[in-house]
């Protein structure tokens, strides 16, 4: 029971029920306001230029005491008419003096997959593309440290090239010989 009366409570605070409430006891002292307006205002004049007809005196007899009152209905058109009318200048004079709030900031939108998918592939082919110049920079880089090394390793004897024209013609004859006795 006292969730129920705390919910009540809850519903009963909202602003929105509220504004509700106040708008229906203003609407209820305002059709006063506009059945005086319709009933002693517009409708003697609307009578008097049509030809002086009273409106709500406009019956049609059905038989006996029964009647159908189309003047009565025609007040109550009459009256709604000017109830949408008010109603409608209020709530645009509302409108325009109504403050502005201040909109929240929104934050950027979070990249689609799609995008999150390309924006990979765009880093992983900036960095295929950053390799070779790398490996040329390390290149360049480890060239004068080899030169470097062959100065400081001792020098080997260098093997003899030349041959006396004797010695490779006695090999040349060497080989040929063995080729021929097979």
């Amino acid at each position: 029971m006292k969730q129920l009366i705390k919910e009540f409570k809850e519903f009963i605070a909202r602003g929105n029920v509220l504004d509700l409430a106040i708008g229906v006891v203003i609407g209820g002292a305002f059709q006063a306001i506009v059945n005086s307006l319709v009933n002693d205002v517009i409708m003697p004049i609307v009578g008097a230029i049509i030809g002086g007809l009273d409106f709500s005196a406009i019956a049609i007899p059905l038989g006996g005491d029964a009647m159908i009152m189309i003047g009565s209905f025609l007040q109550a058109i009459v009256n709604f008419l000017i109830v949408a009318l008010v109603l409608f200048g209020v709530v645009k004079a509302m409108n325009r003096f109504k403050r502005e709030e201040p909109k929240p900031e929104e934050k950027p939108a979070e990249p689609s997959e799609e995008v999150k998918l390309l924006q990979s592939i765009n880093n992983e082919i900036k960095k295929l593309n950053k390799e070779p110049e790398a490996k040329k920079v390390e290149a360049k880089k480890a060239e004068p440290a080899k030169a470097v090394a062959k100065e400081a390793e001792p020098a080997k004897a260098a093997p003899k090239k030349t041959e006396t024209k004797k010695t490779a013609a006695k090999k040349t004859t060497k080989t040929t010989k063995k080729s021929t006795k097979k």
